[in-house]
C-alpha cells in the first residue's frame, strides 16, 4: 500500500519523524510547515492524504479543511493538542476523515493512515511508478531506495539519499543547511552543518556534468541550496 502524504506540521521534529515513519512504511511525503503552504500543496500534488496539524500558522488546520473540502475529496487526518469534543466535532464536520490527539506514538498514527487510506481507496498499490519523486533530471524513488540522473544510476550513501529525497519532493524550495540537516540526523548524529556541504559537494560530482558549474543543485548565497526545475 503506497500512497503520497502531504504533511502539514509546523514542528520540524515532529514533521520529520511522520516522515520517517511515512518512508518506512513505503509511502512518499511532502512537508510544509504552514496552512497556506498545506493548502498550495495540496492543490499542486493532489496528494492520496493529508496529515493535517490542527494549530498551524498564517493559517489553521480548521481553515485548511474548510479550503480542501470545497474543492476535493482529499482524505485528512487531523492531528490536535486540544482534545476538547467542540474540537474534534468541528474537525470532523469539516471533513477530517480522522483526528488524533497529541501526544501519539508513530506506530499507531502509521496505524491510523493505513486504515484512512485503505477506506479511501486512493492508495497506489498497483502504480508502483508513483513512488518516484522526478524533477531536474533526476528521478528518487524512495521504495527501492534508487537514484538516476538522466536515467542512470547513481550510487549514493544514505545521507545524500535524504538530501535528494527531501529536495526532489520541493524543488525550487531553498533548503537551509539545518533544515538538509534534520534530513540525514537520524542517519550520523554527530553531524554538523558543515557537514551538509561536503554531501552537497558530493552530490554535484554524481550529478553535475561539471560539479564546479552546478545548473540542478544550486547554492542560494547566505541561505542554502535548491533543487532547480519542476516536478515532472
Amino acid at each position: 500500500m503506497c500512497a503520497h502524504v502531504l504533511v502539514a506540521e509546523d514542528d520540524e521534529m515532529q514533521a520529520e519523524l511522520i516522515r520517517r515513519s511515512l518512508l518506512t512504511e513505503g509511502h512518499t511525503a511532502t512537508v510544509v510547515h504552514d496552512g497556506a503552504a498545506a493548502i498550495a500543496a495540496a492543490r499542486k500534488l493532489r496528494p492520496d492524504l493529508v496529515v493535517l496539524d490542527l494549530m498551524l500558522p498564517v493559517v489553521d488546520g480548521f481553515g485548511v479543511c474548510r479550503a480542501l473540502r470545497g474543492e476535493d475529496d482529499i482524505p485528512v487526518l487531523m492531528l490536535t493538542a486540544r482534545s476538547t469534543e467542540d474540537d474534534v466535532l468541528l474537525g470532523l464536520e469539516l471533513g477530517a476523515d480522522d483526528y488524533m490527539t497529541k501526544p501519539y506514538s508513530p506506530r499507531e498514527l502509521m496505524a491510523r493512515i493505513r486504515t484512512v487510506l485503505r477506506r479511501s481507496g486512493r492508495t497506489t498499490e498497483d502504480r508502483q511508478e508513483d513512488t518516484v519523486l522526478r524533477a531536474a533530471g533526476l528521478s528518487v524513488d524512495a521504495v527501492r531506495h534508487e537514484v538516476r540522473c538522466d536515467g542512470a544510476p547513481v550510487d549514493c550513501t544514505p545521507a545524500e539519499f535524504e538530501i535528494l529525497l527531501a529536495m526532489t519532493a520541493e524543488p525550487e524550495r531553498v533548503f537551509s543547511r539545518r533544515q538538509l540537516l534534520q534530513y540525514t540526523r537520524g542517519l550520523d548524529r554527530a553531524s554538523t552543518e558543515r557537514a551538509v556541504d561536503v554531501h552537497i559537494m558530493n552530490l554535484r560530482k554524481k550529478i553535475e556534468v561539471d560539479p564546479r558549474r552546478p545548473v540542478r543543485l544550486l547554492t542560494v548565497f547566505g541561505v542554502g541550496y535548491k533543487l532547480r526545475g519542476g516536478r515532472t
